[in-house]
């Protein structure tokens, strides 16, 4: 009997909830969609759930939970700290930029990786026609371990000696230029060269063609990072950033509570 009276408080709980004035205001979909370059491919799928802002519901913001994965061929990483890739002058408050440092580079034939992002979006929406804009801020990225072609002149990482008691450094060159690498676990944005992992950021004009489909249209800006496995010593790194521009096509299935 307790059991039957949880699942009616439950029933009720959940249909009063779909009756409320937030859940009339929630706004939730599915993206499956496409962005492509040249040498660069990231299908995804993407929830999402925003709430309407005002009577108008001209507005909407909310969340976005991101399944996409990227493959690229012949392309080249760079290295990604902003410690590493700018460097301060002491005049930056008198309009003078950045100088940027000499980064080493990872060439890869090929490469994959597969992340899971939760992100933030915002849109408005004009009737048939909706504009806006998402970005990922955190999440976790797995992809099978790749074998790339490190270039650098001064970069240098410790190998074991055949005894086991000592170590020495060695540049990364002759045999040594081939170096194994997998995709950076953790993403996380914080802003320019600072961030993390891999991350999308897009924009996008999306139309109604029903109540229950949707064609989006945009462009995706993503960041992929790989991390090698032997570390750079002298400049104390072992990530690489490649950024890419991709337009994007998707469908888009809403949801209606």
């Amino acid at each position: 009997m307790k059991t039957v009276f949880a699942g009616l408080f439950l029933l009720l709980s959940v249909q009063s909830f779909a009756q409320s004035p937030v859940a009339a205001r929630l706004n939730s979909g599915y993206d499956l969609g496409m962005a492509y370059s040249k040498d660069r491919y990231n299908p995804s799928l993407a929830y999402y759930q925003l709430i309407n802002i005002g009577e108008r519901k001209l507005f909407s913001l909310g969340w976005t939970l991101r399944l996409g994965a990227f493959y690229g061929d012949n392309l080249n990483y760079y290295t990604a700290p902003a410690r590493l890739t700018r460097e301060k002058t002491g005049f930056e408050a008198l309009g003078a930029p950045l100088v940027v440092r000499n980064v080493d580079t990872v060439r890869y034939d090929y490469i994959t990786a597969t992340s899971l992002n939760v992100g933030v979006r915002a849109q408005v929406n004009l009737g048939r026609v909706t504009l806006g804009a998402s970005a990922d801020l955190l999440g976790l990225t797995l992809g099978r371990w790749r074998t790339g072609r490190y270039r650098s002149s001064t970069g240098q990482f410790t190998i074991p000696s055949a005894s086991g008691s000592d170590s020495a450094n060695v540049f990364f060159q002759g045999a040594n230029t081939f170096q194994r690498s997998y995709p950076s676990r953790v993403n996380l944005r914080l802003l320019g060269d600072n961030d993390i992992g891999t991350l999308s950021t897009e924009v996008y004009a999306r139309i109604s063609v029903s109540q229950r489909l949707g064609v989006k249209l945009g462009y995706q800006w993503l960041t992929t990072e790989a991390t090698v496995q032997n570390r750079d010593v002298i400049a104390d790194n072992n990530r690489f950033r490649h950024r890419a521009g991709m337009p994007y096509l998707a469908l888009t299935f809403p949801i209606f509570y």
